[in-house]
């Protein structure tokens, strides 16, 4: 036989027995061992999946492929096998496992053009005590005091049970003892899950997950055991409590800070982080010098009202700038509980307005309460610069038709209230001052009046000619025994006064007609005394035609004050009266002062004194309720049209 036969014979033998073998000993890609292995107990079902169908493999979506399955041990291909052994693509389920199935089992997935090989690991263990406790174990942790979850490790296993629409079932048992839904606050949740409510110490334990199914005509099972132990301590899931997604403000220019504020509820030290992102990123300087930076975190416990562990870290600026606001500013948490985050925008500070307006209003009330003090206590002497500085604002009085600025009335010789110095103000003091210094036109009763003329008429027309009336009365003006029964005489002679003690009615009767001005009666100065003061008291209170002014010589006191007529009253009470009587002791006050002054002068008067000046306190209050001199001009036609 010659050599060619020779190596033709040997191939052939070696095709023979890799075919006889099942395993064909081809260049493939070989990925080796899986990592994760399958584990499992005689008598249940091993599902062994290959990955190697795969896009990171190749592209199985539009290549053609084909998968076998392999024994390490022996070379032979698997195949279908009833109650034994099933192959479904990728998947090789294996029934009913044995010892003798422990060991490596090789996939390998031919296209066209390339063949890839991957090794998977089968286990197969003896259960432990009582046949229910897998060898291979799953470590979980359930949390004391709270509601924990336990999570079967057959996840994978029900998921391509429900790709092939395998109904399956799930039991769950503890140390062997079967789990009855809702005792021991246990309850079933889906397939997977299996929920503790309040965890106690006597749930630590061996849980073991038995998933029944039927799949080729088969029935199987197949269990996952769980090693459960109880943790004292645990954390639950984060609360940030600052910032609280807010809006703050700041100035421009100013340092800033803000913490990040975190309690975690539970027991011991949790295994948790938290950060600040600005824009996205993180801070992890804690250098002063950088514009902005963080401290360390600070983290401290506290048993109640909750018991828990807070933790803090800061956010600080060194100095604020325009690129700092308008953004969010987050501070996460991290930990294997969840990922929770607070923010905060920071926005510049609107200006402050409440100092400048407060002051501003308190400047104005200031002002306010000043000026109102002022003028109280300067009233007289601004209205008098106004009058002075503004006369075009005042009517032009040459054009109202009035003779006199003011009539005089006075008690005169024979009445109740006359002296001599009543009489000298009246007929030499008041004119110095008003008529001469001052430019007023008087009518003053005993000096101005005609001898003959009759009384009514003599006091009616001159009061109408007058812009004012001046009363002058002392303490015993209007109290003695003349003065009440020449008011009851007056009565008598149809001059009536109402409730007020005003005259409503100036009848003038032919007696009356018949007085006249003779100088050697006192009855009658004293009906020309009531004449003028019933006429004024008329004309002020009633048609307000004429303004009275009171001027008081002397002071009074209250009892005396009560005996006074109740019009001369009410007229004293709402307007008040100018009283000579205050300016005498400031004349005695200035004499004091002045004499020794004079002494040094020779003898020599001053120009004025106190008393005749018109620059006293006095005379100002006079000139202020004198008529205004102004230059305003009203036109005849609408003067007549007002007296209308």
């Amino acid at each position: 036989m010659g050599l060619s036969s020779k190596l033709e014979s040997l191939l052939f033998f070696l095709g023979l027995y890799g075919i006889c073998s099942g395993f064909l000993q081809e260049n493939c890609t070989n990925y080796k061992l899986q990592f994760e292995r399958v584990f499992s107990v005689p008598g249940e079902v091993a599902m062994l999946n290959s990955t190697l169908v795969s896009p990171d493999v190749f592209n199985f979506t539009s290549v053609p492929y084909n998968i076998t399955w392999y024994e390490s041990k022996t070379g032979r291909e698997l195949s279908n096998q009833p109650g034994q052994i099933l192959v479904r693509g990728e998947t090789l389920w294996l029934f009913k496992v044995t010892q003798d199935d422990d060991g490596e089992y090789i996939t390998i997935v031919r296209t066209p053009t390339q063949c890839y090989r991957q090794t998977t690991r089968l286990e197969v263990n003896q259960p432990d005590a009582g046949k229910c406790v897998r060898p291979h174990k799953a470590d979980q942790m359930l949390t004391n005091g709270v509601n924990s979850n336990l999570f079967c490790p057959l996840k994978d296993k029900i998921k391509k049970l429900d790709s092939y629409n395998i109904t399956s079932s799930i039991k769950w048992y503890k140390d062997c003892n079967l789990i009855v839904d809702g005792e021991d606050n246990i309850t079933y949740w889906g397939k997977t899950k299996l929920m503790i409510e309040e965890v106690m110490p006597h749930h630590n334990g061996f849980y073991t997950c038995i998933l029944t199914f039927t799949l080729g005509g088969v029935t199987g099972s197949v269990s996952e055991t769980i090693d459960a132990k109880v943790n004292e301590e645990y954390c639950l899931v984060p609360e940030v409590r600052e910032p609280a997604n807010e809006i703050i403000k700041a100035e421009m220019g100013s340092s800033f800070k803000r913490r990040c504020l975190v309690f975690v509820p539970g027991g011991g030290w949790p295994m948790i982080d938290i950060f600040w992102l600005v824009r996205n990123e993180f801070v992890f300087s804690t250098d002063p010098s950088d514009h902005f930076y963080t401290s360390e975190t600070r983290m401290w416990s506290q048993d109640s009202p909750r018991k828990g562990v807070w933790l803090e870290r800061m956010l600080m600026f060194s100095k604020l700038t325009e690129k700092d606001f308008n953004i969010n500013y987050t501070c996460r948490a991290y930990s294997d509980r969840g990922n929770p985050v607070g923010y905060f925008t920071l926005l510049p500070a609107e200006p402050d307005l409440i100092l400048p307006m407060g002051l501003v209003f308190g400047g104005v009330t200031v002002l306010f309460i000043t000026s109102v003090i002022v003028y109280y206590l300067f009233k007289v002497d601004i209205v008098l610069w106004f009058r002075r500085a503004f006369p075009i604002f005042y009517t032009n009085t040459d054009l109202d038709g009035k003779l006199y600025d003011a009539y005089v009335a006075y008690p005169q010789n024979c009445l109740d209230g006359f002296n001599e110095q009543v009489e000298t103000f009246a007929l030499h003091t008041l004119p110095q001052v008003l008529e001469k210094a001052c430019g007023y036109k008087l009518f003053i009763a005993g000096r101005d009046c005609l001898p003959g003329q009759a009384i009514v008429d003599s006091v009616d027309n001159n009061i109408q000619a007058s812009r004012r009336l001046l009363l002058l009365y002392n303490a015993s003006t209007f109290t003695g025994k003349s003065h009440t029964s020449s008011v009851s005489s007056y009565n008598n002679n149809n001059i009536s006064k109402n409730s007020d003690g005003i005259n409503n009615n100036e009848s003038k009767t032919s007696d009356n007609n018949s007085m006249s001005f003779d100088g050697s009666d006192g009855v009658y100065s004293d009906m020309r005394q009531q004449l003028e003061c019933v006429a004024a008291m008329h004309r002020a209170l009633l048609d307000a035609s004429l303004k009275v002014v009171l001027v008081e010589l002397e002071k009074v006191t209250p009892a005396q004050l009560a005996l006074f007529p109740e019009s001369v009253r009410h007229l004293r009470k709402k307007q008040g009266a100018v009283c000579w009587w205050k300016n005498q002791r400031t004349r005695q006050r200035w004499k004091t002062c002045m004499r020794r002054e004079d002494e040094e002068k020779g003898g020599q008067d001053a120009e004025l004194s106190p008393s005749l000046s018109p620059s006293s306190r006095f005379w100002k209050k006079m000139k202020y309720h004198m008529p205004v001199r102004g230059k305003r001009v009203v036109y005849p036609e609408k003067t007549a049209l007002l007296n209308l």
